[in-house]
């Protein structure tokens, strides 16, 4: 027979892995590092497992929400550790990319509040704080109220908070919708032109103010230490890495990552890059470029 004890960690260990996906969410948004993420979702595990076998606790009333205040403070407090690493991280930094099958349909939106990449870069430039309350509100549509609760704010210091981030993200980035299969067949295309070495193609659908970023760390390929501007510029950065391709050739396997298309780079078994694309308003040309090289962010490709 289940003791008492055992069925009231049972509960405990139902309710974290019910809300896990929520947690893992919003961690994330807030972080950008799947690492970093597990770390701090390991830590909202262990105390929330802690509280419910201490006997002197006071019940919790609303998992959710606690659970919620507890991974939000967790990683604001994991932020410092993540930014004092940035501060050496060699080249560009970019999140670490979610990839999904391009067939899975259910699983591209299994983290369907998963911002994009390029929100992501952006939120990069925000305060702590301010990418939490973003990130609550804005994404998970937390009230004001709640949010003040979880960060220890007041519902007026929040709202400030949130207007901030959001006039800033506006400046930085407008988001706007594009048509899936328009997104994947411009990832495609772009993918063909570099690979085919075809310029005119590669020039024909790359905006003329794209930028382009290349996360290496320093241990992956790095056609680019610094963000590259232009069409011009950014063609020629590609026309280099064709010329350079594996003897064997390369394999690309196209994956989402946040409802983004995703292409994904191998040569043999190794994945080599992870290349995500952000278009412009009409969805016909690329304004963003973010390839990821970084090995220890491809150790899930497949």
């Amino acid at each position: 027979m289940t003791r008492p004890r055992d069925q009231a960690d049972d509960a405990a260990t139902d309710q974290f892995l019910g809300y896990r996906e929520l947690l893992f969410t919003v961690v994330y948004n807030m972080l950008g590092s799947v690492a970093d993420t597990e770390d701090v979702l390991q830590e909202v595990w262990l105390a929330w497992a802690a509280r419910h076998r201490n006997p002197t606790a006071a019940p919790v009333d609303n998992a959710r929400a606690y659970l919620v205040r507890a991974a939000a403070n967790q990683a604001l407090a994991r932020r410092v550790e993540v930014s004092r690493r940035r501060e050496t991280y060699v080249g560009p930094w970019l999140p670490e990319p979610i990839l999904v099958a391009a067939h899975d349909a259910a699983g591209a939106v299994e983290r369907h509040e998963a911002l994009s990449t390029a929100v992501l870069v952006v939120l990069e430039t925000l305060s702590p704080l301010e990418r939490a309350v973003f990130v609550l509100h804005d994404v998970f549509g937390f009230a004001h109220t709640e949010i003040g609760e979880i960060l220890g704010r007041s519902p007026v210091a929040v709202r400030q908070l949130a207007t901030r981030a959001r006039r800033h993200l506006h400046s930085r980035h407008r988001r706007h919708r594009v048509e899936p299969e328009m997104r994947a067949e411009v990832t495609q295309r772009f993918a063909a032109a570099v690979l085919g070495g075809d310029l005119p193609a590669l020039l024909e659908i790359l905006a003329p103010d794209v930028t382009l970023w290349t996360d290496s760390g320093g241990r992956g390929p790095a056609v680019a230490l610094r963000p590259v501007h232009g069409r011009d510029a950014v063609a020629a950065v590609f026309t280099t890495v064709a010329n350079h391709l594996p003897p064997g050739g390369v394999d690309i396997r196209y994956r989402w990552v946040a409802g983004d298309p995703c292409a994904l780079v191998f040569s043999g078994a190794t994945p080599l890059g992870a290349v995500v694309l952000d278009l412009t308003a009409e969805g016909d040309r690329i304004a963003g470029i973010y390839s990821i090289t970084n090995p220890d962010k491809l150790s899930g490709a497949r």
